[in-house]
């Protein structure tokens, strides 16, 4: 079993930056693909970005976050992050990351974290 611990969330106002990580512990970090979720009170949740494991070569990112958000992996800190620019206040959403899956399926994805509140203000 892979354990999640998520942090950096917090309140920003419109146009600010955030940054996510995502630690990692349990089985072998970088053989994990690691996608970040969110959910909006009321809401399902909905895919944000996903990087591949090992190298991290390949990202996929949600239309909506495409060119404001960047995932990236440390394997040496088995951490991933996610930078987040110019958001928006319909980012705010409890933000979670998974482990063991690829893409926007959410069901692929075998162990989640906790989440963390992220507030965007207008």
């Amino acid at each position: 079993q892979v354990q999640l611990v998520v942090s950096g969330g917090g309140l920003v106002q419109a146009g600010g930056s955030l940054r996510l990580s995502c630690a990692v512990s349990g089985r072998t970090f970088s053989s994990h693909g690691i996608g970040w979720v969110r959910q909006d009170p009321g809401k399902e949740r909905e895919f944000v970005a996903t990087i591949s494991s090992w190298s991290g070569t390949r990202t996929y990112y949600a239309d909506s976050v495409k060119g404001r958000f960047t995932i990236s992996r440390d394997n040496a800190k088995n951490t991933v992050y996610l930078q987040m620019h110019s958001l928006k206040p319909e980012d705010t959403a409890v933000y979670y990351c998974a482990a063991g899956g690829w893409g926007e399926n959410l069901s692929a994805y075998d162990d989640w974290g906790q989440g963390t509140q992220v507030t965007v203000s207008s």
